[in-house]
């Protein structure tokens, strides 16, 4: 089975809206800062008006005072058009304060506003990555607990035959031919030794030693049937040096969930391609999708997979998580990092791996 990119959710957050104005949350801002610059400029146009009145009232105050008597009422005129001028300057002035502080607080609340959303965006995407690579991841649980119970691999420990592992081998080949999303199964006996793989023609691991594996050494430690093991992604040596994903079960006696144990069944996982799939399918925004980057993380920050396909297996990213499962911060060069631990998928609860992304600031 192949990995589902397509029921891959993401946050509207550009586009455009009824009345042709561009939807971008960051468009509250910059409306604010018109607000802003046009209010100033109007009450800047009122004050020069006002001097330009006032200048005029001192000049005809002057006049009126030269034409004596015949100049007393023009002057009560031209005192009333002074304080006139003077009282509108003062609403003016104290109308510039009252709306400079309340622009600065509208600035204030939506620059937190677009942050929340734009972080809250990036969690969600974080979230969706991995809850798709836990659910796949989930089925692989599922595979190993299954085949290790089918017939040909139960008889391939319990008989250890040439012709029983032949046998297994091509019943191998048959899951393999159907389930592409793997590099190779192996039957182990409880020695360690790989005594059949489903594709003995292009990996030669006949008579590998694999007792020192994590995952071998977990699956025969396991008390059940209903129970596996699984290992950290890691380049396989024996598979063409290839990252897997490895997941193992007990092979018992009978195939009973009780049964004693016979031997392992790893079932190897080809990583690179599914987890590339996941992290390219994220759905950014296309003003988005040149700066901003999807990560799959270990629980130790490795990266394990980059929709940019740089430093993956090799590179780190330290999260500041601060102890929470989800979140976003803002780094001092204004990228944002949004994240989302594991939350499992029905009986596999993950290894405490990461969803991530990475976006730095637009232009």
């Amino acid at each position: 089975m192949g990995v589902d990119v397509g029921s891959s959710r993401s946050l509207p957050v550009g586009g455009t809206g009824e009345g042709g104005e561009n939807a971008n949350p960051e468009q509250i801002i910059a409306l604010t800062a018109d607000v802003r610059e046009m209010t100033e400029d109007k009450i800047a146009e009122i004050q020069a008006i006002t001097a330009r009145t006032r200048i005029l009232a001192l000049n005809a105050l002057i006049e009126s005072a030269r034409a004596g008597e015949s100049g007393r009422g023009f002057a009560v005129v031209a005192g009333e058009v002074k304080e006139v001028s003077r009282e509108i300057a003062e609403i003016a002035t104290d109308f510039q304060v009252q709306l400079s502080s309340r622009v600065e607080a509208l600035e204030r609340i939506g620059t937190r506003i677009v942050e929340q959303m734009r972080g809250q965006r990036l969690v969600d995407l974080a979230l969706n990555a991995v809850e798709l690579i836990d659910r796949n991841l989930y089925e692989r649980t599922c595979d190993a607990r299954w085949w290790a119970t089918d017939s040909a691999v139960v008889a391939c420990v319990t008989e250890a035959s040439p012709q029983a592992a032949r046998h297994a081998s091509q019943r191998l080949g048959v899951i393999l031919s159907a389930y592409t999303v793997y590099l190779d199964l192996w039957i182990c006996d409880l020695q360690g030794r790989v005594v059949a793989g489903g594709r003995p023609d292009q990996y030669r691991v006949h008579d590998l030693d694999v007792s020192g594996e994590s995952w071998f050494k977990d699956a025969l430690r396991t008390t059940s049937g209903d129970t596996y093991a699984v290992a950290d992604i890691a380049q396989n040596r024996a598979l063409g040096n290839r990252p897997v994903a490895t997941y193992a079960a007990a092979i018992r006696e009978g195939g009973e969930a009780r049964g004693k144990v016979l031997g392992v069944l790893g079932i190897h996982f080809d990583w690179e391609p599914q987890a590339r799939a996941i992290v390219k399918g994220v759905r950014f925004d296309p003003s988005e999708s040149g700066r901003s980057r999807a990560l799959l993380l270990d629980a130790a920050g490795r990266i394990l997979a980059a929709s940019d396909e740089c430093d993956v297996l090799s590179g780190r990213l330290d999260l500041m998580t601060n102890g929470a499962v989800s979140g976003h911060y803002q780094q001092p060069d204004g990228t944002v990092v949004g994240f989302h631990r594991t939350p499992g998928y029905e009986t596999y609860k993950g290894l405490g791996w990461y969803g991530c992304v990475v976006q730095r600031p637009g232009e």
